[in-house]
């Protein structure tokens, strides 16, 4: 399990494909309709047309909407997208996650 779970994750067509909620063909659709579909769907949270970027919807509890809630862990390990492959592998400080959870209020 890793803090990351908890942010937001930036992923682009073709994770979509890979975690299996876009299919081939609607790689050549405006990827604003896809968003549109897949913000009905609750999947995606925006997208940014400009970077072709879309944000992935998180549960009310920030949880990453693929995170199992009593395991902790991914539920789409082999398919998740390459911004979890490569988190924190890339960046400034390779191998440094900067977010730390908030504490819990008791």
């Amino acid at each position: 399990m890793s803090t990351c779970c908890t942010m937001p994750v930036e992923v682009k067509i073709k994770d979509l494909i890979r975690m299996g909620v876009v299919d081939e063909f609607e790689k050549g659709e405006p990827p604003k309709n896809v968003a549109k579909r897949l913000q009905k769907e609750g999947i995606v949270e925006r997208f940014n047309q400009k970077s072709g970027i879309f944000t992935l919807q998180r549960m009310s509890n920030n949880d990453c909407l693929y995170l199992d809630k009593k395991t902790r862990l991914c539920t789409i390990y082999d398919l998740r997208p390459d911004t979890c492959r490569n988190h924190p592998k890339i960046g400034p400080r390779p191998g440094y996650c900067a977010y730390k959870p908030k504490p819990v209020a008791r």
